[in-house]
């Protein structure tokens, strides 16, 4: 398999495992909006901004990624579990694709920022 080495590659990961996320109805409320509002491409494209950023030192995420988890999670409250499935799928979807450097970095990258939110949404395991 080859490594992640482009935007290409990662909104290809973003896109399949949004598909995963979709597809699970514990986890489709908290996306709902996106696809109701018909907001999803710009969603899943800003999604992959943000990881362009990480493994690639691009400068095109514009938002604050924490605190539009925190305001969900004030509206509709993840949970230990929530964050388990999502960083399944999200692990899943990277290994079944990818292998390197850029792959393992976005791995531990997205676990790193998943036990940040954890701490800050109270949500210990």
């Amino acid at each position: 398999m080859n490594d992640i080495s482009s935007r290409k590659d990662i909104k290809f990961i973003i896109v399949s495992f949004y598909d995963k996320l979709l597809s699970d109805d514990e986890m489709l409320p908290f996306f709902k909006e996106f696809s109701e509002e018909n907001l999803l491409e710009t969603h899943l494209e800003t999604i992959t901004d943000f990881w362009e950023d990480i493994l690639f030192d691009k400068q095109q995420y514009k938002s604050n990624l924490l605190q539009k988890h925190t305001n969900t999670h004030s509206l509709l409250p993840f949970t230990i579990t929530h964050f388990a499935i999502w960083m399944s799928y999200f692990l899943e979807t990277i290994d079944e694709n990818f292998s390197g450097i850029n792959a393992e970095q976005m791995k531990n990258r997205a676990n790193s920022i998943a036990t940040v939110m954890k701490i800050k949404m109270k949500l210990y395991a």
